[in-house]
């Protein structure tokens, strides 16, 4: 049909009018839905969604942080290797496995399940054993914990809490185990404190780091007499600090004895694994049950601990949360399923191994060296090696020393451990930073205090260390021994000069890692202890500014972030040829230096003020004098003009000016005279050390010069006085062909008569008065 042109125009027209209504309509829908959206949503959630690279882009920038640019110190990350990899892949095979069907997911659990606990009782000689898998690894000792209540406390599942009242349960820990233990055991247990009894370690016989069986055996009987019932005992197969294993085999046959539940951790589980294993680890497969953290021994990133236990009754296990019916919490073990399998019986052995082989390697070194001393369980197999700085006596420096502390014991024992402990705080510190790769790191024992601790078995799986990493580590060691052994034994001296000079305090702070602390006095004139306290502090802070313009291999510094003193300056590790009367000499001498340029100023400031009030009284009474002068007449504009055209009027101009160096106004007609200004008094010169002057070209301050270099130097000033004398005798040298005559010879004899008679001169001592130089002429004319 043939459409009327008219109605298809205004067809097209509707259709069109029709749109842009829709669209304005869309716009304002738009705008209202953006007007009335949620304001508390969070930026990354707003919108449709983030893009895949966007997001992994801020994984990145939040693993590696964005001032990694910045610094020259790369961050170091973790060695992850391909058995990392397979530990990583597990995680997300665990999530996906996750969503597959019950039942399928049932039987794929079980096996994973029963597979890794099967290879893990015959890796580490634990027969007939089960397992439970947790992140945290106090978790498994807190369902052990539970289980054991409920095997003793028959009637713990109906009436709970009530049936521990009748008999309090007891959980008995070493004093040398994990710092807070005992603590969160009866926190999430629900315990009070008195059920947790620290068990301390020997003091007479045997290591001072393994529990005292004796001890432990009378406690536990007093425990039973009054009524209480003895649960479980933690031991350490390798204490957290210094390594040590306890007495398991004694141990086991008293928790038979009480009816007790024993428990063993600690790192030297680890060495189950291997062919040859001391008597003392090996007593931990009689244990009821342990604990493993395979992640660090065998370097696997974020694999589960596991706990190995026996017990006949599933259902207790179960009431204890070690069994659980959920299948997604038994892919737990998926990561560690995969990670064992591509490792390897050797591969496991060959990591365990290598971290022993580290161990001895530092040990043997360590024995070479003086004034280290190690704490090692067996030298012939410890996987932790502990050391520390320490400096023996000789056999008078020890006698007398132990008259002193027999004398005074308390303040010099303490002050003494105390400063050895700053020492080796810093001692690991240095070692941790310049070889990251060995691990090393800073423990406090109970009995040896600080110390440098080597522990590979939880460190070189992770890191990658091998055996030149430990070699470097053993030089870093010998390059610092001696400066330890330098500072300590110029501390003393360094306090001594300080106490003689004046002007300085001497701050003590056993707990800086240096030479000393030193702090400038400011002889304060009557000011209020807020004006002093800003003084002093303004002073220090330039004495400190002064120094390390120096150039010396010493480190000036405010002392530490928290818990220094005020207002001082530190002084780091020093070497054997340090000046310690120059550089205490030098302290005090730029000290006083900025307190008079100081006090300087503050003179000036008042002296000016009053200079100028001065000045201006001067010169108003100048102005006046000057219009007496000149009359009244001079004074009128036009008048004024015309008599001073007629008969002008001369007058010197009077000025002031100050002088900074006197400190008083003086007149400025001599200026105007003489066209140029005076240069006034010269200033004092600057105080510096005396010592520092004689520093030898090249030579760092507050180094000690060689004897042979101050002779030579002192027999080339000498030799070098001697060839201007003889230069000064010398004849006047006559140019080739050139002949000498009489007038000639009889000038050169002159000349030498002259000289001769200086000479003479020079010798007769400074209180005789020299000859009159006519005399000297006269006796060579005569000649």
């Amino acid at each position: 049909k043939m459409v009327d042109p008219t109605l298809a125009e205004m067809g097209k027209n509707l259709n069109e009018a029709m749109k842009m209504l829709e669209d304005n309509q869309r716009k304002v829908e738009e705008e209202n839905e953006k007007k009335y959206a949620r304001k508390d949503i969070p930026g990354p959630l707003q919108g449709s969604g983030q893009d895949m690279v966007s997001i992994l882009q801020l994984v990145q920038n939040l693993m590696h942080g964005e001032e990694e640019e910045e610094t020259s110190q790369a961050y170091r990350l973790q060695n992850v290797g391909e058995q990392g990899h397979m530990a990583l892949l597990g995680h997300s095979l665990a999530a996906y496995i996750s969503v597959l069907d019950r039942e399928r997911l049932r039987k794929l659990t079980t096996r994973i399940l029963s597979d890794t606990t099967l290879w893990l009782c015959r890796l580490f000689r634990y027969e007939n054993g089960s397992a439970y898998y947790h992140e945290d690894d106090r978790e498994g000792l807190l369902k052990i914990c539970r289980l054991v209540i409920h095997t003793r406390y028959e009637d713990y599942t109906l009436e709970g809490f009530n049936v521990l009242y009748t008999k309090q349960p007891v959980i008995y820990i070493s004093s040398a185990a994990r710092t807070g233990l005992g603590q969160a055991l009866c926190n999430q247990l629900g315990l009070p404190l008195s059920c947790m009894c620290r068990v301390p370690c020997n003091t007479m016989f045997g290591s001072q780091h393994q529990m005292d069986v004796a001890l432990l055996g009378r406690v536990i009987k007093d425990d039973v007499e009054s009524g209480k019932l003895p649960l479980l005992l933690v031991a350490n197969a390798g204490t957290p600090g210094a390594g040590h294993t306890d007495k398991l085999g004694r141990l086991k046959e008293l928790c038979e004895q009480y009816k007790m539940w024993l428990h063993v951790e600690g790192v030297n589980l680890a060495t189950l694994a291997l062919g040859y294993v001391s008597s003392s680890v090996l007593a931990a497969t009689k244990c009821d049950s342990m604990t493993l953290t395979l992640g660090s021994w065998l370097g696997l990133p974020a694999v589960p601990a596991v706990t190995l236990y026996r017990h006949e009754d599933p259902s207790l296990s179960l009431a204890a949360g070690l069994t659980s019916s959920q299948p997604v919490e038994k892919l737990r073990a998926l990561p560690l399923w995969l990670s064992l399998q591509y490792l390897g019986h050797d591969g496991i052995v060959e990591r365990i191994k290598h971290a022993s082989q580290l161990s001895q390697r530092l040990l043997e070194n360590l024995k070479n060296l003086d004034f280290i001393k190690t704490s090692v369980e067996d030298e012939l197999s410890s996987p932790v090696v502990v050391f520390k700085f320490f400096q023996e006596y000789s056999n008078s420096d020890h006698t007398s020393h132990a008259a002193q502390a027999s004398t005074i014991q308390h303040p010099i024992i303490s002050n003494e451990r105390h400063i050895y402990d700053t020492f080796n705080q810093w001692l690991g510190e240095q070692l941790a930073q310049l070889v990251p790769a060995s691990g090393v790191d800073v423990v406090e024992l109970e009995d040896e205090g600080t110390c440098v601790r080597f522990s590979p078995l939880m460190t070189s799986a992770v890191l990658g260390t091998e055996i030149q990493d430990i070699d470097q580590l053993v030089d870093c060691l010998k390059m610092k021994i001696p400066v330890l052994t330098s500072t300590l034994q110029l501390r003393e001296e360094f306090e001594q000069e300080v106490r003689r000079t004046v002007g300085l305090l001497y701050i003590e702070d056993l707990g800086w890692p240096g030479l000393g602390v030193v702090r400038y006095n400011y002889h304060s004139d009557g000011k209020n202890d807020d004006k002093q306290e800003k003084e002093l502090e303004k002073i220090n802070t330039e004495l400190l500014k002064k120094l390390n313009e120096l150039e010396s291999d010493l480190t000036f510094s405010l002392g530490p972030e928290f818990g220094g003193q005020k207002n001082c300056v530190y002084i780091g590790m020093v070497t054997e040829d340090l000046d310690v009367s120059e550089l205490v000499e030098t302290i005090a001498a730029t000290g006083r230096e900025i307190e008079e340029n100081s006090r300087l100023l503050e003179n000036m400031t008042e002296v000016v003020r009053k200079g100028i009030q001065e000045a201006q009284l001067q010169l108003q009474k100048a102005n006046e004098e000057r219009l007496l002068e000149e009359g009244l007449l001079r004074q009128i504009p036009v008048v004024g003009s015309v008599l001073n055209w007629f008969s002008p009027f001369q007058a010197s101009p009077k000025g002031r000016t100050f002088n900074l160096t006197a400190g008083s106004l003086e007149s400025t007609e001599s200026m105007y005279v003489s066209k140029a200004q005076g240069a006034g008094t010269t200033p004092p010169p600057t105080p510096t050390s005396s010592l520092a002057k004689q520093r030898l070209p090249g030579q760092k301050a507050f180094k000690r010069s060689l004897r042979s270099s101050d002779g030579f130097s002192e027999t080339s000033s000498i030799s070098h006085c001697d060839d201007l004398d003889k230069v000064d005798q010398r004849p006047p040298t006559l140019s080739p062909g050139q002949e000498q005559g009489p007038l000639e010879m009889e000038k050169a004899e002159e000349q030498k008569e002259l000289a001769q008679a200086k000479t003479d001169t020079e010798d007769i001592h400074s209180d005789k008065s020299p000859p009159d130089c006519t005399e000297v002429e006269d006796q060579a004319s005569q000649r």
